[in-house]
């Protein structure tokens, strides 16, 4: 049976976001230029309507009012991946985890590099919070909307203005 793909583009503080939905069920949310963004033609027709609880709560999100989402999502990837996805919805909001520690909650020690890859191929930026996952060094490390985009992200989550001209 075919499913239904569409999309629909919403401002943010951090440049358009594109939401995707399969079946009624949001899938996908990219950033502009964002890495591993697929061709705008795999996005579905426009329609807003599979889309109005999800721009509620971002909207809420980017005013300070949300710090934890409650939506339905239909996420495609491999085992692995889903499983770091899930790992990445229990880091709560202004904190961060390195790449080491999201292997070792995955019984997995020396997959830190596997969780890299997966948590780059995070399909639902923002909502899944693969901006929370740092370097055991502290550092930021690369993210698929940009480390400048990072950046700003944890400090608008750690009480900054979240503003991209007011940061950095």
């Amino acid at each position: 049976m075919p499913r239904t793909v569409v999309h629909t583009v919403v401002d943010s503080p951090y440049e358009p976001l594109t939401l995707v939905a399969v079946d009624g069920v949001l899938s996908r949310v990219y950033m502009t230029e964002q890495r591993h963004r697929p061709p705008e033609e795999t996005f579905g027709d426009r329609d807003t309507r599979p889309f109005g609880e999800t721009i509620r709560q971002l909207d809420a999100y980017f005013e300070g009012e949300l710090t934890e989402f409650d939506l339905p999502l239909h996420l495609e990837g491999t085992p692995f991946q889903q499983s770091v996805w899930e790992q990445l919805l229990l880091i709560p909001y202004g904190e961060t985890r390195s790449y080491g520690e999201l292997a070792e909650a995955l019984g997995k020690p020396g997959a830190s590099r596997a969780v890299g890859l997966a948590n780059g191929k995070n399909p639902v930026s923002i909502i899944v919070p693969c901006h929370r996952v740092i370097g055991s060094s502290g550092s930021l490390t690369g993210y698929g909307g940009g480390v400048d985009r990072k950046k700003r992200l944890l400090a608008f989550e750690s009480g900054g203005s979240g503003l991209p001209d007011a940061l950095f």
